[in-house]
């Protein structure tokens, strides 16, 4: 069955791009370069990245302009500074002057989450897709995992029949399961699959909640998980306690985001290790600054990504990789949406959402808040009239049934005066 499995899995990667296979053998090569050999390359990769997005993109051309800068003249990483930073707002207000599309090459259609309350869609180039997804399987290759291995996945979930379905099919042509619902049955029937699986990843709140849920079973259950990775959220102390006694061992790191690429990825000796082969980061006012060196089709250049981070002043590690590192993220925040009865994801909002603009055209700009348990506040920019108040109750409704108490506010500023605004903000306090 693994042959079945592996094969199955080489030949959808190969149809789907490949390109992936060549840039994961380029990186278990260039992950023991030495500082002088990365740098190097960082250099030569962004000054290539800043000349084609000059050449291609209105938005950056003008950037650029504006500022005096020409790329053909980029001898150092020094000579970032002389670049503005760019922030999700004004990527977002730019997008369509940022898009280029590749010649000869695939591309492929992605998006943000949305944790800034509105969703960036863009196109990635096949070798920029190559890129970051060979970064992730350089990091499974640490822990020795192959990524045809049983897995589950704590991610996003959809209540329509026919992407269920989609979702289903995806899902086992890389032999993975998940959740589809936060029950306690679906619970109980996706810890049982655990117990063949190899590796676990996802929203790191639900990876948590997945372990409170097994440490109260009175009977006792046996994993043979190589790795728990944790993403999109950041991982708490009181987190890996749980996971720690559920699973005998800690979450693991993988940082970065669509648009920004795979950042960092923990090694097993505990170091995020950056990927310097496509990401330079910089570090302006304690907040994380990114420079995606393989976003040839949307150029990511110099963009605030809204994290405050500690860097690493040393890059030596037992493990053998050169790179720098990331002491700690103090920004990813993943929250948890209390119900009368239930937990949910606070990324279960990006869901609701995105359904009512693909399906419905509907696009609102939202903040959730929520203070008490069972009842929560969504405030929307725009006007909401009467029958646009119902369907968003209704699509609601799809995922919190009657456990959540729901006010919509309308015709609302979610302005924000004090950095990054958040999707959903919650004065709960866990426990």
């Amino acid at each position: 069955m693994e042959k079945i499995n592996k094969y199955l899995y080489l030949f959808g990667m190969y149809v789907y791009n490949p390109l992936i296979n060549q840039k994961f053998k380029f990186l278990l090569n260039s992950q023991y370069w030495n500082e002088e050999r990365i740098l190097d390359w960082q250099i030569n990769s962004c000054k290539k990245l800043l000349i084609h997005a000059y050449e291609n993109s209105p938005f950056y051309k003008k950037f650029f302009k504006d500022v005096s800068f020409q790329p053909q003249n980029f001898r150092s990483l020094e000579d970032l500074k002389f670049i503005p930073t760019t922030s999700k707002s004004l990527i977002l207000e730019n997008s369509t002057y940022i898009q280029n599309f590749v010649p000869k090459e695939k591309h492929f259609y992605s998006e943000t989450s949305g944790s800034s309350g509105t969703p960036l869609i863009f196109y990635r180039n096949a070798t920029w897709d190559a890129w970051h997804r060979a970064s992730v399987l350089r990091g499974y290759h640490w822990y020795g995992i192959n990524p045809w291995e049983r897995n589950g996945y704590l991610w996003g979930y959809n209540f329509s029949f026919k992407k269920r379905l989609k979702v289903r099919l995806l899902d086992a042509l890389q032999n993975r399961f998940r959740l589809f619902s936060y029950n306690d049955q679906e619970i109980f029937v996706f810890i049982k699959k655990l117990e063949s699986a190899k590796f676990l990843g996802g929203y790191s709140s639900m990876i948590y909640e997945i372990a409170k849920q097994l440490n109260g079973m009175s009977n006792s259950r046996r994993f043979s998980l190589k790795m728990i990775k944790g993403t999109s959220e950041k991982i708490f102390d009181y987190y890996q306690q749980e996971v720690e006694r559920a699973f005998g061992q800690r979450i693991i790191s993988e940082y970065g985001s669509a648009e920004a690429g795979i950042i960092a990825f923990e090694c097993p000796s505990g170091t995020q290790h950056l990927n310097m082969e496509t990401a330079i980061v910089e570090v302006v006012d304690n907040e994380i600054v990114v420079t995606n060196l393989v976003s040839y089709s949307f150029p990511i250049i110099r963009y605030k990504l809204g994290d405050f981070v500690q860097l690493s002043s040393s890059t030596k590690c037992s493990c053998g990789v050169m790179h720098g590192a990331i002491n700690e993220v103090f920004g990813r925040v993943g929250r948890v949406i209390y119900g009368k009865t239930q937990r949910y994801p606070s990324l279960t909002l990006y869901y609701v959402f995105k359904n009512l603009a693909m399906e419905r055209n509907l696009v609102f700009n939202y903040q959730a808040r929520q203070n008490v348990k069972g009842a929560m506040e969504i405030l929307i920019e725009q006007h909401v009239d009467r029958e646009q108040h119902r369907i968003l109750i209704s699509e609601f409704e799809k995922y919190f049934s009657s456990d959540i108490e729901l006010k919509i506010i309308d015709d609302v500023s979610l302005k924000s005066t004090e950095g990054k605004r958040l999707d959903f903000i919650s004065s709960i306090i866990d426990g």
